[in-house]
């Protein structure tokens, strides 16, 4: 009598994911990029420092994906460009020099942020989750360019690197505040030039830099002043309506209108 021996079945893989190795290979990227340029031990501190933070912050972030979408991968390379960007302005600051390298990294930065939203329309892949990604490397962006700048044509200029992150800290205070936005070409337009603007400033080769700085500025509070009047609007109607309107308490990395 033969006895039959059941086969065994194999296991179910675990799918691979490959977000996980997708953000430290582009950490691993930005850290290479960094000691190629040399920035001497500030500037590699700080660029060290970018990676992991990124790479930490955007492991939480993209947890809920096993792969990153073809306009975050644009994202991406853009935000290794800005820890690049980021470890050439502490260089700077530390040891001075030319400020060709970081001016070169951050206009293809600046060129790259409107490709990424194109490839997620083309690629059908837009999400609330990418646009909120490519805002935050847009702020820190910026942010970095205005402490650059700031070297040359004085302290004042950290305000337009720091009001997108008072516009989120008040929001913890005011909840009202991370309520949605209609879509605005001036919104964007407005973003755009403190980019250029800055960026353009940061080379030292544009004369009366603190003039078109300061219109930038005007630009981006007319702006921020004006979203949070149309905010301020909405939340007032909600409360006549008796509805509750981000009443809930706030959280790290909650979104905010803009």
């Amino acid at each position: 009598m033969t006895v039959s021996r059941p086969v065994p079945r194999p296991g179910r893989r675990r799918p691979v994911v490959w977000r996980a190795w997708e953000l430290a290979g582009a950490a691993c990227v930005q850290v290479a990029a960094v000691a190629w340029l040399r920035p001497g031990p500030a500037g590699l501190a700080a660029g060290v420092a970018c990676a992991l933070a990124a790479w930490g912050v955007l492991e939480f972030a993209f947890r809920g994906r096993r792969a990153l979408r073809p306009a975050d991968h644009v994202t991406l390379a853009r935000l290794v460009l800005v820890g690049c960007v980021a470890a050439l302005v502490t260089a700077r600051l530390v040891h001075g020099g030319p400020a060709g390298a970081l001016v070169a990294l951050a206009a293809v930065a600046l060129v790259l942020d409107g490709v990424d939203g194109r490839v997620a329309r083309r690629t059908g892949t837009s999400s609330d989750l990418g646009a909120r990604f490519d805002m935050e490397t847009d702020a820190l962006l910026i942010l970095i360019l205005s402490v650059q700048v700031a070297t040359v044509v004085g302290v004042w200029v950290l305000a337009i690197g720091a009001m997108r992150y008072a516009f989120a800290a008040a929001s913890w205070a005011a909840p009202w505040l991370r309520g949605p936005l209609p879509p605005s070409f001036a919104r964007k337009a407005v973003a755009v030039v403190q980019g250029v603007v800055l960026t353009a400033a940061a080379s030292g080769a544009v004369p009366y830099a603190a003039a078109f700085v300061a219109a930038a500025l005007a630009l981006l509070a007319w702006s921020f002043g004006r979203d949070v009047l149309a905010l301020a609007a909405r939340h007032r109607r909600t409360r006549r309506g008796r509805e509750v309107h981000g009443a809930r308490r706030a959280r790290v990395l909650d979104p905010v209108a803009r």
